[in-house]
């Protein structure tokens, strides 16, 4: 694989994620679809993909910043560049791309499997209790109030995870199989 060739992949590859990451959007227009967004397979998408590892963190985390500072926009009309918690939530992300790496040969239950481990690390993380203030108790018991409080969120994560991860690996399957340029040089040689 050249060095044309490795270029061209990743920008396909950017260009996969971004154009998933609008779809974020759509959770401020539909509240039902909150939590029902690629970033999470984006994140195993991009630890999965991206030969060079440093290159899935740098983008899944710049697409997530720059969404989120979208989001924040359109539901405070201001420009928010970090809020309280955005290192937990960056940590899950972080810990999902990992995910993503873990994933040697590319396949169904591969994939499934990490969309279900990114959702119990994003679940188990995010609903900490000492991340909502006295909302919760910061005991055992308010933990598993959170917990059971995050359900619906998590399950559209995870629904979100299944169907922006079909669409993404699915697609980029499909593309590696006509433009060897997409392929590695490892699977060249097979």
């Amino acid at each position: 694989m050249n060095k044309k060739d490795t270029i061209a992949r990743n920008i396909i590859l950017i260009l996969m994620i971004v154009v998933a990451a609008a779809f974020r959007l759509l959770a401020f227009k539909y509240k039902e679809l909150s939590n029902f967004t690629p970033v999470g397979a984006i994140a195993i998408f991009g630890g999965v993909y991206f030969t060079e590892k440093w290159k899935a963190y740098v983008t899944v985390l710049a697409t997530l910043f720059v969404t989120d500072i979208a989001i924040n926009y359109l539901y405070t009309s201001k420009l928010v560049l970090w809020y309280s918690g955005s290192e937990w939530t960056y940590l899950c992300f972080v810990l999902m791309v990992l995910t993503g790496s873990l994933i040697k040969k590319v396949n169904v239950l591969n994939v499934l499997l990490a969309s279900i481990a990114s959702v119990l690390i994003h679940w188990l993380i995010i609903d900490l209790p000492f991340l909502y203030g006295t909302m919760y108790p910061h005991t055992l018991a308010g933990y598993g109030q959170s917990l059971i409080k995050a359900i619906p969120f998590e399950r559209n994560l995870a629904l979100g995870n299944l169907v922006f991860g079909l669409v993404l690996f699915g697609s980029f399957e499909l593309a590696k199989r006509k433009y060897t340029f997409l392929q590695t040089q490892k699977q060249l040689a097979l």
